[in-house]
Formats: structure tokens, sequence, C-alpha cells
């Protein structure tokens, strides 16, 4: 399919410039013309590159990029300009030519006479389950540039959480890099040139922490490809574990009970679980498809467990809050706060005012994370040189006291 650039008059004569695809320059004209267009210019757009050298290209687009086209979409869905036409120009922006290979394929199936919502489920790289649901949702309500608004927000807000916890834990990590590299710069370049000393000086015994940090420099200086051969076993290892559902499920709950990151990330999924379930049922989205989807995309299996037994509760008749209780996954007060929900009808705004506690609730869990972990990382460099200064120098005091006698 090929892509038009034209300019042309409504019958009331105002002027329209847009684009337009079809399969030749005719097919565009008959398409124009069925829409009462007078077309002044028709320019056929041949800057698009839709393959690469190993075949289609993949689509490399961010979360945040796709929350600005679904925002872009609901403010020309709602000033009145139609679907098909609101996605050729959104088409003409994109720059990836993955994505735009995506969104050339979604509006050959709207065309074709597809859902919007089916056309984009083909392309679950790029749009969720909750996209997909949100906008089958507002297609059966009539309300599609409300359910877009509501995702760009959704997803606006999502991405805004994890860009604040990647900020905070950027410097942490870079620390804790520095620390790494300027211990083994100390052990492999430092420490062999005392060794040598030592050895000249035939000295028998060392004292134990000297005897340690000498055999942690011979290991990396002389076995660096067996450490580091280890290291690789290891982590693949634990790849390989935590790919199981038993190893998932202990890693998971490990996460949610580890001493210091463990409420931070009990906040994030109790965030993710309200916002997502909240935005769900605000466009219409039943309330057990709506929990099938939250479940799929807790990102922590305790609490996918969690919500698919309450599902299957709510099936049987049951609320929603006491199985979620019974689950001691949540804490009380979003258990009560959801039961409370269900009775007066306003399960959707509790669950949002659920989100937005729980969103300053991980802000606040993060700052205080940031201010904790400085002086410990410092207070760890100190140990680490302490221990290193430490054994260095206590043979030289022994060499000094032996001298003295």
């Amino acid at each position: 399919m090929a892509v038009f650039a034209y300019t042309a008059k409504t019958a009331d004569g105002k002027k329209v410039e847009s684009v337009i695809r079809a399969s030749d320059k005719g097919a565009a004209q008959a398409e124009l013309k069925k829409k009462n267009l007078s077309v002044s210019s028709l320019t056929e757009q041949k800057n698009v590159k839709t393959r690469s050298l190993f075949g289609p290209p993949r689509p490399h687009v961010k979360t945040k990029d796709i929350a600005v086209m679904t925002r872009q979409l609901s403010t020309m869905i709602s000033a009145g300009i139609p679907l098909l036409e609101s996605m050729e120009i959104l088409h003409e922006q994109v720059s990836d030519p993955g994505f735009k290979l995506a969104l050339d394929k979604i509006i050959e199936r709207v065309r074709s006479g597809s859902d919007f919502s089916t056309a984009l489920g083909e392309h679950p790289r790029l749009f969720t389950k909750i996209y997909v649901n949100m906008i089958k949702a507002g297609e059966a309500s009539g309300q599609l540039d409300v359910i877009l608004q509501r995702l760009a927000d959704y997803m606006e807000s999502v991405e805004e959480l994890k860009r604040e916890i990647k900020a905070a834990m950027t410097y942490p990590v870079i620390s804790l890099v520095l620390i790494l590299s300027i211990t083994i710069g100390l052990v492999v370049g430092i420490v062999p040139k005392f060794q040598t000393i030592f050895l000249q000086m035939e000295m028998k015994e060392l004292p134990l922490p000297t005897e340690i940090l000498l055999k942690i420099s011979d290991a990396l200086r002389d076995q660096y490809l067996v450490v580091i051969s280890v290291a690789i076993v290891l982590a693949i290892g634990f790849v390989l574990y935590i790919r199981t559902k038993f190893g998932m499920r202990q890693w998971h709950w490990f996460m949610l009970h580890a001493p210091v990151f463990g409420p931070l990330f009990r906040k994030v999924a109790i965030s993710r679980f309200s916002r997502t379930f909240a935005t769900l049922i605000q466009s219409g989205v039943p309330m057990l498809g709506a929990l099938d989807i939250v479940a799929a995309t807790a990102g922590n299996l305790l609490v996918e467990e969690a919500v698919l037994k309450a599902k299957d509760a709510v099936t049987k008749g049951e609320t929603l809050g006491e199985p979620l209780t019974a689950t001691r996954v949540f804490p009380p007060m979003v258990t009560r706060m959801i039961s409370i929900g269900e009775k007066t009808g306003a399960l959707e705004k509790l669950l949002m005012k659920i989100a937005e506690f729980y969103d300053q609730e991980v802000r606040a869990t993060v700052k205080a994370l940031t201010s904790l972990i400085e002086p410990l990382l410092i207070a760890t460099m100190g140990f680490i040189v302490g221990f290193i200064v430490l054994s260095i120098f206590l043979p030289i005091i022994k060499i000094q006291q032996t001298l003295a006698k």
C-alpha cells in the first residue's frame, strides 16, 4: 500500500490537507471522491521505509510514545476526525520503521472492516491486553475518545512512577559499581606488591585477615577465568531457576518479604493492581474480564494467584473483598476499601484512591531508601577499605615488633 499526501476542498469550500493510503493513485482519487472532496493535489510519499536488510523491521517504541500517540488519537476523534483518517495522520508522524509497518497493518485491517481492537490485538508486543480490552469497551460504548484519554492517563501515570523509581535507584547502583571496581583494583593492583614484600622478608606466618586477602588476590589474578565462569554459571542457573513456576514463586515471595526492598515491591504491586483494575472498570470492562487482565499484568506471581482466587470466588457469587483478605497478600486497608466500594457502588473510585495513596507511599519509600542506602554504601566502602588496610598493616606491625625485640 502506498501513502499519498493530498490537498482538497470540502463541499462547503474548506481547505483540507492530510494523507491517505491506497494501492495506487487512481484508488486514492476514488476514495477521496467518495468523501466528497475536490482534490487539487495528490502526491505519493516515497520516503517510507517498511523493510530492513533482514526482513520487516521490528518496532522499537517506548511506552511513553504509545501514550503520546493514544492522547493524540483521542484528541482527533473527539474533534470529529474519523478513526481511519486519524490513524493515517499518526502513521505519517511516526519515525520508527517497525512501528510504521505495524500501524500500516492496523490501518489496512480497519479499512477492510475489522474492529479497531481486533486489529490492535494482532500486535501484542505494542498493545497490551489492558490496551486492547479498553479499546474494545470503548467501541462497544461509543466512547472511544474518552477511553483513549483514560488509557493515556493510565500509561503516563505508570511510566512516571517507573521513572521516579529508576531515577532514585541510579545513584545507589552507580555507587555500588564504583565500590566493586575500586575494591577489585586494590586487590588486583596494590595487594600483590605487598605480597612480594612479605615473601622477600620470608614471613612464614601471616595474620588470618592477611591470608584471606592474599588468597582472594591470587584467585582474582591467577584464576580469573574460573571466577568469571563460576559467576556466569551461577547467573544462568539463577535465571533458569526463577523461570520455573516453583522458582518464580519463591523469588516473588522473597521480593515481597525482603527486609529493605520488600515494602517497596509490595506497594508498587498494590498500586499497579489498584490503578489497572480501576481503569478497566471505569472503561466498562466486565469485572471477571478485568480480574483476568489484572492477574496477567500483576508482575508478581503471588499477586496473580491472589487475584485469580478472588475471581473464582466472585464467579461463585461471593464478594471480592473477602477472598482478597483470605490471601493475606493485600493489606487490610486495601481489602476493606474494596469491600466498601462494592457495597456503595463506588468500587472504581475507591480503587483509584488506593492507587493514588500507594503511589505517594512508593515515592516516600523510595526517598527513605535513598537516604538510607547512601550511609550503608559509605559504611560498606569503609569496611572493605578498612579490611584491606588492616590486612596489609598487620604483618608490618608484626615486623616492627620483631625488630624492636
